[in-house]
């Protein structure tokens, strides 16, 4: 007779054979077989967190970091309709995650209706694969299909329903091995074409989008820039693939438009995007009879009105561009001069705003000091609010991964989780999370997860006492200044309260200081900083396009 195990057992077990680290989540009675069984592993840490937002904001951006599957774990009803922002903050990013729900028993329930959702066709649309187990002997082909999809690019979240009644059963399934699948290499005929367009041109450019973050495709990208010159945007979730120290880097797509980096991208007559996903704001918008653009990418192009390339080069993105570069020859006639007039521009234009030192702090200034105080592999972990545009195109990026924002789903509450995240999993790096006070409030809870489980980790505060990014808009729109202000807590007592250490900055010279302390001080350290946004408006929207149009 073959042996048998229970349900939940077998499931752990699954999840043990494809590395799984943590689960992070707020368990409910309809897991305590899971949670039973999960005790016992030797492998797995359950990340107890305050909100089931958070724990999925954690597994997201351990997906973001490791290109591995981050877990997180729920009860049913509100426990899994708290994760639906997480769901869609991973599968607009890209972030491989697996959502774990509860559910009643679905064989025989005395429950009726309470608290049941169709939780499966709800995350449908939201995630890569929606599932409920009805039976323990699929858990193992269920479980490595979740992961399998989960990290196939473009990788995203995906979901598993497993009612009360199938954790318990008894089965004598296995857990099967995880398989290796090699990506296919761009065609070469298709670099042929790429490469053909490139020697062509007068002055070429790159853009480094979302889906050219992975390991090795930064790598291809530097020897590229090296071997021919052609300098390189990135959008904002692109940030960091390649050292933005590098002369021939020409700045972030922050903006929409208008700024000094997309004067450089309408100069170019070849545009070489790499990576791009539809789901960041558009880097340039394409006309007809206008540029070449060759998509790079492991997707064929979304076409839209304004995007519909001409060249297609599909395939695994760091081999494309090795194959690019290996063919091309650098080419006498590209003319590269007007495109770094742009950058040097940009850069004149920023100095004097980033050393300017009155108080409360000015934005520029903030970025650049918190440049200053943090090291090469520092991270930061940005919220949503106005700020991100101020760190997207000020913040120098030089390592992968260093600049976490969101300009996929830009949801706010996330900045505090991700940077628990990162500080969980390089302990020996700095890790800094920059909120604004109305994202900050919407996980401030999670401060005392960060506190029990020992972090060493910064949140700066950027308090402005309203919706900052909305109250920009508003003003810009030319609508008076009405419905987005409210009141904060003292954020110095709030952090104490949870057993970290808070902070309040006093002038630019205190949080200068402030900054070296906390990133010194082992623990978790809250910085209020209030922030002067008087000048967002006119900067953003208005000298940055006069200044880089008169060029």
């Amino acid at each position: 007779m073959t042996d048998t195990k229970k349900a939940s057992d077998l499931f752990i077990e699954c999840l043990e054979e494809e590395g799984v680290e943590y689960i992070f989540g707020v368990p409910g009675e309809e897991n305590l077989d899971f949670l039973e069984s999960l005790s016992y592993s030797k492998t797995i840490q359950l990340v107890l967190t305050r909100h089931e937002q958070g724990a999925g904001f954690m597994a997201a951006t351990y997906g973001r970091h490791t290109g591995k599957t981050g877990v997180c774990l729920a009860t049913l009803g509100p426990g899994a309709t708290n994760f639906v922002t997480a769901a869609a903050y991973a599968q607009l990013g890209g972030m491989p995650m697996l959502m774990i729900t509860g559910q009643k028993p679905i064989k025989k329930s005395k429950q009726g209706r309470f608290q049941i959702l169709d939780v499966v066709d709800m995350m449908g649309p939201i995630t890569k694969y929606a599932h409920q187990l009805a039976a323990g002997d699929n858990i193992p082909s269920r479980v490595r299909e979740a992961f399998r999809l989960s990290e196939e690019e473009k990788p995203g979240a995906t979901h598993l329903e497993f009612p009360e009644d199938i954790a318990e059963e008894h089965t004598s399934a296995q857990p099967l091995k995880s398989s290796v699948a090699r990506r296919p290499s761009a065609e070469h005929k298709a670099v042929r074409l790429a490469v053909e367009a490139l020697e062509k041109a007068k002055a070429p450019i790159l853009i480094i989008g979302a889906g050219a973050n992975r390991k090795m495709t930064g790598r291809m990208l530097r020897q590229l820039i090296e071997k021919t010159g052609i300098p390189f945007v990135s959008t904002q979730m692109g940030k960091g693939v390649v050292d933005e120290r590098h002369p021939l880097f020409l700045g972030c797509a922050a903006l929409s438009a208008g700024d000094f980096c997309h004067r450089a991208i309408e100069d170019a007559d070849c545009i070489v995007n790499v990576g791009h996903d539809v789901i960041e704001k558009p880097p340039f918008f394409m006309q007809q009879g206008g540029a070449t653009v060759i998509h790079v990418s492991m997707n064929t192009a979304e076409v839209d009105p304004v995007y519909f390339p001409q060249i297609e080069v599909i395939g695994d993105i760091a081999n494309a561009i090795w194959q690019i570069k290996e063919d091309i020859v650098p080419q006498g006639k590209w003319d590269f001069a007007k495109m770094l007039d742009y950058r040097k521009a940009e850069e004149a234009h920023t100095a004097p705003l980033a050393d300017d030192t009155r108080f409360p702090i000015f934005p520029p200034h903030l970025v650049q000091e918190i440049r200053e105080a943090m090291p090469e592999d520092g991270i930061i972990c940005l919220d949503n609010g106005v700020y991100k545009i101020w760190f997207a195109r000020n913040y120098t990026a030089y390592l992968p991964n260093t600049v976490l924002l969101d300009n996929a789903l830009a949801t706010m509450g996330a900045g505090l989780p991700s940077a628990m995240m990162s500080a969980m999993l390089y302990p020996d790096r700095k890790v800094m999370a920059i909120c604004g006070d109305g994202g900050f409030m919407m996980n401030s809870q999670e401060m005392e997860t960060a506190v029990r489980l020992g972090l060493n980790m910064t949140v700066l505060i950027l308090r402005d006492d309203a919706y900052g990014m909305i109250r920009w808009k508003q003003a810009n729109m030319g609508f008076k200044d009405f419905g987005l202000t409210y009141g904060n807590p003292d954020f110095v007592q709030y952090a104490e309260s949870y057993g970290a250490k808070g902070h309040r900055v006093e002038s630019s010279e205190h949080l200068k200081e402030l900054l070296a302390h906390c990133r010194d001080t082992p623990g978790v350290h809250l910085i209020d900083c209030p922030v002067d946004y008087t000048e967002n408006d006119q900067i953003l929207n208005h000298d940055i396009k006069e200044l880089s149009a008169k060029l």
